[in-house]
């Protein structure tokens, strides 16, 4: 079994940590569940989708460790309040501008449901329906409707924000 583990993580260890980095908003933690997923690998006698059961597991041990999530939440929040406090002037505007565009973009993805959320982020990283449906414990025929609401919903939120970001420069003015 530790050939066949040591091939999954030469497999899905790249998408594995992307879809989680995207997940969690920390390359550092995707890792670290990235691994946990494939320690859980190596105590599994088979496993049959090997990609669907690695982004259950790891989806699974995402909602598992809400506690840490909290967590860095807070921190992340205290790092930008600091921020906010000391200004943005080591940057420049096209990277404050990107880092903008990238915080409202996850800020939307977070406004999703769950499962939207998860199955439109398994489908980034290239998961088949079939393979999402596995992973989220859907019917096959009901991933491409989930993905469909999910690409609506976040083009709605993306562009609420964008709204509301236009009417804050504009009465800040």
């Amino acid at each position: 079994m530790t050939d066949d583990v040591e091939r999954l993580f030469r497999t899905y260890n790249v998408p594995l940590v992307r879809y989680l980095t995207r997940r969690l908003g920390d390359r550092d933690w995707a890792e670290e569940v990235a691994q946990e997923t494939f320690l859980r690998a190596l105590r599994q006698d088979r496993i049959d989708n090997e990609r669907a059961w690695l982004f259950a597991v790891a989806t699974n041990l995402v909602r598992d460790e809400a506690r840490k999530d909290a967590r860095r939440r807070r921190h992340l929040a205290l790092l930008a309040e600091r921020e906010r406090a000391e200004g943005p002037a080591e940057q420049e505007p096209t990277s404050l501008e990107r880092a903008q565009e990238a915080a409202m973009a996850r800020r939307a993805v977070d406004a999703l449901a769950e499962r939207d959320r998860l199955a439109l982020l398994m489908r980034e990283e290239g998961l088949s329906y079939e393979e999402i449906a596995v992973a989220l414990d859907l019917s096959p025929g009901s991933v491409g409707t989930t993905l469909s609401r999910a690409r609506r919903r976040l083009v709605e939120v993306y562009e609420e924000q964008q709204r509301a970001g236009a009417r804050g420069t504009h009465a800040a003015s």
